[in-house]
Parts: structure tokens; sequence; C-alpha cells
């Protein structure tokens, strides 16, 4: 039989739905921008629902976005049973409250919180909103320094510095707490922050400078160490103003990092980093959306962004900005930090990075690119056509990097194509973001896949090869 017995049901229960709306042939549908006069059956709705996204790509195959896309089976089960809890009702939900508490210690750990301070950190709903607190407390807490010093905190706006590679969520704090953005452009050989001016940009209004741990352009790291010490210099030197603080955006590498490069400093270790946020669904193997921040000690979050809820009977502080969200993905969280354990992770990790530096090398060995990210110390490959590149017989490249990302899609390939940032934004690139659940095997189909769209686009007759503006398919 061409359906099973269910089948058969759900298409009579579809019909019977369409002569329930007088729908014959051709007389219209079901409502799509309007409610529904009446209720249908669940399992025509979820049908419906499922034929509309027949179209959609593979997730799986979605190399543009940084976001986990597979859990295990039990992980999945956990998530689903607890997707009625709401994360913010501590009182509510003390055990929800408690494993979250657990995973900001876990996190804390894992960035060398100093054992003399008394760090506070949330769940927030992806790295965004980390990223919002983080910029919220660097502020409030520059505005206290500033009027404690006599100065007019009202003369101009405060200002934050950060590289031209950063995510768009800190364009948005920025604008939405009136705070100027003192961009430091990248260089078109060098996409991390400028070490060599970052300090021009700063002066007694700025609230702090932002290191990046893992760019999204290119997944590469900026200086934090230098970057540490360059802050401690300055703020020896200018005594007579607000405390220069440093916030590392890891949300790429703040779950990477410190199984793949234990030994680097970039998190507390250093004395001038006080909060670091991070994407668990990224490189936490989690579901979208959760994202984590912690603080190296209270006096860096100012107490009026912190409120006490009702917790065992006790307080407990919060501060996050959202109200009402799901906890699942906390238990998600949860879930992976006491499945894996360190050595669970560091295997993932070294599998993901193995993925990523097959891809790259052998991008690399088509001789047509010149790569920013072979995938060597983080799992994404960041490469852009060679000027006047020719194939390895003598045959010109008459197609752009563009043209490379609608023939990929073409096989089910996601990958972006899109501009660098200010400083070399005339630069086109694209980008492949391995993630825990990219196996090599996959990479190998990729690689097989890209090769053999090279040699289809070699013998393409391309119409139009005109450079576009914008990105094509760039995911954060």
């Amino acid at each position: 039989m061409l359906y099973g017995e269910k089948n058969k049901e759900t298409l009579e229960k579809v019909r019977s739905v369409l002569l329930d709306f007088g729908i014959k042939k051709h007389e219209g549908m079901i409502p799509k921008y309007k409610l529904n006069k009446t209720s249908i059956d669940a399992d025509t709705a979820k049908l419906l629902i499922e034929n509309q996204l027949l179209d959609e790509g593979n997730s799986r195959q979605n190399l543009a976005t940084f976001c986990q896309t597979r859990m295990e089976k039990q992980a999945q089960e956990l998530m689903a049973e607890t997707l009625d809890k709401n994360a913010i009702d501590k009182s509510e939900y003390p055990q929800t409250a408690e494993l979250e508490n657990r995973c900001v210690n876990i996190l804390a750990d894992l960035w060398n919180v100093p054992d003399d301070g008394e760090y506070l950190g949330t769940s927030t709903v992806g790295s965004s909103e980390a990223c919002m607190l983080a910029g919220m407390a660097m502020k409030f807490r520059w505005r206290n320094q500033a009027k404690a010093l006599g100065m007019d905190v009202r003369a101009r706006d405060a200002n934050l510095v950060i590289s031209s590679s950063y995510q768009i969520c800190w364009e948005k704090f920025c604008t939405y707490w009136d705070v100027e953005m003192r961009v430091v452009p990248v260089q078109p050989d060098k996409l991390t922050l400028d070490l060599s001016s970052v300090m021009d940009y700063v002066d007694e209004y700025t609230i702090g400078i932002v290191g990046i741990q893992g760019t999204t352009y290119s997944g590469e790291y900026d200086d934090i160490k230098g970057l540490d010490a360059l802050v401690a210099d300055y703020n020896w030197n200018h005594p007579d103003r607000p405390e220069l603080v440093i916030h590392v955006d890891a949300a790429c590498g703040g779950m990477f990092t410190p199984f793949i490069e234990p030994e680097l400093k970039w998190d507390f270790r250093l004395p001038n980093v006080v909060s670091i946020s991070t994407s668990g669904h990224k490189y936490g193997l989690t579901y979208p959306g959760v994202g984590w921040i912690v603080w190296r000690d209270r006096k860096y979050l100012p107490k009026e962004l912190i409120f006490e809820v009702s917790y065992l009977g006790g307080h407990m502080p919060t501060m996050a900005i959202n109200f009402s969200r799901s906890a699942s993905q906390i238990i998600g969280q949860y879930y992976n930090f006491l499945r894996f354990g360190w050595e669970g992770f560091l295997l993932i990790h070294q599998r993901t990075l193995q993925s990523a530096f097959h891809i790259g090398s052998n991008i690399a060995e088509t001789g047509l690119f010149e790569l920013y990210n072979e995938g060597r110390r983080t799992p994404i490959v960041c490469y852009k056509l060679k000027e006047n590149a020719r194939y390895k017989d003598g045959t010109p490249v008459v197609w752009n990097m563009y043209d490379l990302s609608d023939r990929l899609r073409m096989r089910g390939w996601q990958v972006p194509a899109y501009p660098l940032p200010h400083g070399a934004e005339d630069v086109i690139v694209q980008r492949i973001v391995c993630r825990g659940d990219f196996s090599f095997n996959m990479a190998q189909a990729f690689v097989q896949d890209f090769e053999a769209c090279l040699e289809e686009l070699k013998h393409a007759h391309v119409l139009c090869n005109e450079q576009k503006s914008g990105s094509y398919g760039f995911t954060y």
C-alpha cells in the first residue's frame, strides 16, 4: 500500500476539513493570516504545518549557524518534559533553580574564577541577553564611579570600545542604552582587535572594552591577555578616572577553549576581565536558545541591577532581563555537563576540530582560496577567493563566492558568503562552522560535494557574476 492506515485516516480528515471550509477545486484555501472560524483536527493541523516546512533546508547541513542541531534522545525527552516550567519562578521550581546554579558554578570553574571573590552568574536567552547584561553592568558601574569622582555624566554619552568583528547584539546594546559604540577597524589580513590602536579609542567616558573569544566572522580569538596588559597600564596611569574593565564575549569560545587550550589565558586569570558571556547552544552543545554570564565578583555587578527573589525559604539574587521563559534549555545544558563531563566535552570538541581541519586543508589544497582560518584552532573555516584565481590546469575562475554558495545549496549545503567588517569590507568570504553534531563522515561528504561544485562551476556558463552586496545566508 502507498499509504498506511494512519496516513489514510489523516488524509480523509484533511479532505473533511477542506469540505467544512466550503473549499472546492480552485476555490481558495484555509486562512493563513487570520484565525480559522472553526477548529480543525490536531493531526490535520500537524500535517499541514509539516507540508509547509517541506522545502526548508536540512539543519544538519546548515554550515552557516553555530547553533546545535542535534542532542541525544534522553536530553530531548528531559527538555520536552520541562517545557512547561518557567525558569524565572525560582520559588515554584527550586530544583530547576538549583540546576541553573550548578551550571553557573561549573562555568565559573571552567573560567578560573578567583577563589577569594564572590562571583555571580545567570542563565540568559542566548548570549545576546548576556551581552546586554554585561553592558548594563559596565555602564552602571562606570556611572557610579564617575559621579563619585565629580564627573558630569550627562556632558556626553558614555562609550564602549570593540573591534569591528563584533556581533550585532553589541550594536543593539549601544542603541538601546545610549552608549557610543567606538569601533576599532580590523585589517584585511587581521580580523581581530588591533592592540596597536585600541587605546586610542579610550577616554574617561569609556565604560569598558569588549574582547571577543571567537569572532563571528572567522572564529579567531582577540588577544585578551595583551589587552589586559594595556588596560592594567591605563588604570595605573589614570587613577583619577573610572576603572577601565574588560568583558569577554565568548559566545563561540567560552565552552570550547577551556577544553582545547586550557593553558591559554583569556578568562578570569586576567585581573581586568570582570565578566564573561557565552552561548550554551553553540559549543555547550544545547539546542537554542540559552546563554550564560558570570561576573568575577559581586562588586562588578551594581546592586541596582540585582533583584532578590524568594528561594527555598530564603532569598536568591536574579539579574535576567526576561521574566518568562522555559527552563528546558537550562535542563538540557545541565544534562550535557552531567552526561559528558570534562573528557566527553574534550573528545567531542577534538572530533569537531578534526572535521573542520579536514575541510580547511582540502579547501586550501584546491589552490583557489586564501584561508583566514583553516580549522586548526577553532572548528571554523573562513576563506576568500584569490585574486585572478586559476584552476590547476590554468583555467581562469569566472565565478564569485556567491555563485559558489548557490551551487553548494543545490546539494543541500548552506554556506554563507558575506563581506568582512569595517576595515576589510571589500573582501568577500565564506565561513563554514563545524558543530558538535557534525561528524567526520559528514565532513568528507561535504569536501566531495565542494570539489564537485568547483568542477561544475569551471564548466558552467555564468551569465552574470557581478559581485553582490551584503551577505548571503549569514547566520550568527
